[in-house]
């Protein structure tokens, strides 16, 4: 299994926008093959920070995921999004 946490933080004025992306992106991930989990959390001391923590069954299905999340999200964001893996990588 893999574990990948994903840290964004938002540009100037995007903070909803990333938000309601993200959002958007909870039912149609968790549907994903090989996708058991995608949640989304706000960082309750700095709004323009959010974290994804999903968990996959291989590496492949996560890629191919993230490939098209990176593209529609980067506009959005202050920095390009961090991301750490655990497990099969």
């Amino acid at each position: 299994m893999l574990t990948v946490l994903v840290e964004y933080e938002a540009g100037p004025g995007q903070q909803d926008l990333l938000r309601t992306e993200l959002e958007a992106m909870l039912e149609p991930a968790a549907e994903l093959p090989g996708c058991l989990a995608f949640e989304l959390y706000l960082d309750p001391n700095c709004p323009d920070r959010m974290l994804t923590v999903e968990r996959w069954t291989s590496p492949a299905g996560w890629r191919a995921h993230y490939g098209q999340r990176a593209g529609r999200l980067g506009g959005l964001l202050l920095r390009p999004a961090t991301v750490r893996c655990t497990g099969a990588t």
